[in-house]
Parts: C-alpha cells; structure tokens; sequence
C-alpha cells in the first residue's frame, strides 16, 4: 500500500465481557469469606470498588436472592445456596489442580494426588495424575477413604489439631492396617508434632505395605487448609534419597494450586 501500512494486521477481538457481572462475582466471592456478615463500605474497600457502585451491585443481587442484607450487613443469600446444591462441588476445583498434578507427575515420575479438605476430620480424594513408569501406583484411589491415623493426608489433617482434640478424637489403641501402621496414640501425637515442624507428613508402609507417600499442606490466603497433595509410589524408590526434592517440588506445587483456587476474577 502506498502508505507502508501492513496488510497482514489481524484486527483486535472486541471485549465481549460485561463489567458489571465480573464485578458482581468479585463482590459474592469476597462475601463468602465473611459469614457473619461485612458493610458496603468494609466490602467495597476489601475489593478496591468505589462504594456506590459495591452498593447498586449488591441491591441488584439482593432482589434476586443472592446476596441478604441485615441491617448494615451482607452476606450470601439463599439462591447461591440453592444453586450450590445443584452444582459439582469437586468439578471446578479439579479443572484448575488437574495442570499442576500432570506437571508433577511428569517431573517426578509417580503418582499425585490432590484432595479437598472437607472438615477437621473429612477429606475426599479428588483428582490423580500418573508417572510413565512400569511399576507405580496403578490402583485408582479417586473416591476411596482412608484412615486418618495411615495415610500421609489424613495425618496432615490430623496435624493441624491441639493435643486435647486428639486426644478426645482419636483412641488410645488405633487399628493396624499392617504391621507398620501407628497403633499407639501417644506414638501418634509425636509424629504429628513432628509433621508441625517438618511442613510435611508421610506415609510408610502404614495403610499398604510397599507403599510410600508424601503429602503437603495447601492453605488459602487465611493460611487455613483447604487441600493436600501429595506423591505415592513404591517404598523402596520413594526412600531413596528423593524425599527433600519431592517435598520442596511438591510445595511449589501447592503454592500454585493455592494460588489457582483462591484467586478471585479482577474487579477491573
């Protein structure tokens, strides 16, 4: 063209979002971190929203039931509730841990999972990914439950409690799964104070014998803890001087997936 201009230019996509409802999400997404209610004002800040425009999203969502006011205060209403019932609890969160459990796997060659902490006691195995080796875990665990006192998981859960609560939770004489399964509750306690320090907890030859894990803790912003992951594959491999690596790899990775699940949309 006789101006220079390049032809080949591909024209910008135009945005077809609506402001308005990423907007409106970013506030329902803050409200469900305050049960017990927030302001227009506290909430607008938190979310870096000018308060008349927190203010007119959330009388919109309040006629339709997703947001109840109480006096001053907001908090999630019954529709999200409703709606909540419906959907797959597990579905979202898998699509966003799934890349990051592949790439491990990948780097470590061995099975990982990940699994949503449910309660103080109450997990669910959610989502695997597996190492290309010949001998590895090939047994499916997605779904399975696992005793909390045998299982690298369950121990991380049970780490995060005081001694009275454990000592109330869990008898003195625990079931043996094999013969190297903690029995003793005292035993017990010892090893979760080291799994405080540590940052991490294991599993060896506990629930199945043969079988070695390692499991992190994956915590929100809050620094509460909302999932475990962790990497399973034969006792023998698994202790072979590979544990440090695969603890600080697999902190990484809880940093991501931490990072992946609490990230709210942008407001702007």
């Amino acid at each position: 063209m006789p101006d220079g201009s390049s032809t080949d230019e591909v024209p910008e996509t135009p945005d077809l979002t609506n402001k308005s409802v990423i907007k409106a999400t970013v506030l329902l997404s803050e409200l469900g971190r305050h049960r017990s209610g927030i302001t227009v004002t506290e909430l607008a800040q938190r979310v870096g929203m000018t308060r008349p425009t927190a203010f007119r999203l959330l009388l919109s969502l309040e006629q339709t039931g997703f947001v109840e006011r109480t006096d001053s205060k907001y908090t999630l209403g019954w529709e999200i509730a409703r709606l909540g019932r419906l959907a797959d609890p597990y579905r979202g969160i898998i699509a966003r841990v799934q890349p990051t459990l592949d790439t491990l796997a990948t780097q470590l060659n061995e099975t990982i999972g990940y699994a949503v902490v449910n309660g103080e006691t109450d997990f669910d195995l959610v989502a695997e990914a597996a190492g290309s080796r010949m001998l590895t875990v090939s047994q499916p665990y997605v779904g399975q439950e696992y005793p909390l006192h045998a299982s690298a998981t369950g121990k991380m859960l049970l780490a995060e409690l005081p001694d009275e609560r454990l000592e109330a939770l869990l008898p003195e004489k625990l079931p043996a799964l094999t013969r190297y399964t903690i029995t003793d509750r005292a035993e017990l306690l010892r090893a979760l104070h080291e799994t405080k320090e540590l940052s991490y907890t294991t599993m060896d030859n506990e629930v199945e014998e043969g079988l070695f894990a390692v499991a992190v803790a994956v915590r929100d912003e809050a620094a509460r803890l909302i999932g475990v992951i962790s990497a399973n594959g034969p006792s023998e491999r698994m202790k072979s001087g590979r544990l440090p690596y695969m603890v600080e790899r697999l902190q990484r990775a809880a940093g991501t997936i931490a990072t992946n699940l609490t990230q709210g949309p942008s407001p702007r």
